[in-house]
């Protein structure tokens, strides 16, 4: 796994990508002609109105999907040279998710939905690396229960130590808060910043919240597709 310092080298880069795809009415573009590098460490919020194109963005980065034109590097990899398995090779050694939805085995508990990504990585004491991350998110007396015995929030908790606990080079975080209320959703991104900040993950989250956007140290604003700023936050200007 690759590890840049902050303001180093990016972890991260789009190349005038665009995607398209057939709708009856023609072709409908989605994204038109994106650029940006993004520096290990950073935490860069993606806004915009609906259906400006920000989850085909992050679709794109992760390389779930693939640009129409245009190519992404992650972790020092072109996504486009890559066929499906090698692509989801990359996501496994390099890419953390969090969504809204939790996306938890129901099966497993909270210990054991966090041990899944290590053990997927071959990774040795899975045990003791998750339990060790489930008492940094404050879980250290839930690890056993179910995600059926969890609250919204706790669940919420399980996926972000599950995204974190292998140290992805970047962490994907689509509205993590759009199904907790006001009071948890703000408990929980504290939580991710302060993983962001003691780790060399770089944190990329979709949100409509803008003072959300406004912790972050940039900001990309999406409109019918298009980037229409790149901007470096308060947040920002005050760590450099």
């Amino acid at each position: 796994m690759l590890n840049f310092e902050k303001g180093g080298e990016a972890v991260l880069s789009a190349q005038k990508i665009s995607k398209q795809v057939s709708s009856p009415e023609g072709t409908l573009t989605i994204l038109s002609d994106v650029s940006f590098d993004i520096r290990s460490g950073e935490s860069v919020a993606v806004v915009g109105p609906s259906g400006a194109g920000k989850s085909t963005l992050l679709a794109l980065l992760a390389g779930l999907d693939l640009p129409t034109t245009g190519h992404v590097t992650l972790n020092g990899r072109n996504l486009g040279e890559l066929d499906e398995d090698g692509r989801a090779l990359v996501r496994a050694e390099s890419v953390g998710f969090v969504f809204q939805s939790f996306h938890l085995v129901p099966s497993l508990n909270a210990l054991e939905n966090v041990m899944l990504p290590l053990e997927l990585a071959g990774l040795g004491n899975a045990r003791g690396a998750a339990l060790e991350i489930i008492k940094k998110v404050g879980l250290g007396d839930r690890w056993s229960h179910y995600p059926a015995q969890l609250s919204g929030g706790e669940k919420q908790r399980v996926a972000i130590a599950r995204a974190f606990a292998t140290e992805p080079a970047v962490l994907f975080a689509d509205e993590p808060t759009g199904n907790l209320d006001a009071r948890t959703g703000a408990t929980i991104m504290e939580l991710m910043f302060e993983l962001n900040r003691s780790s060399s993950t770089t944190l990329i989250l979709v949100t409509h919240d803008t003072s959300l956007a406004g912790r972050c140290d940039r900001i990309l604003s999406l409109d019918v597709g298009k980037l229409v700023s790149d901007t470096m936050t308060a947040a920002e200007s005050e760590g450099a």
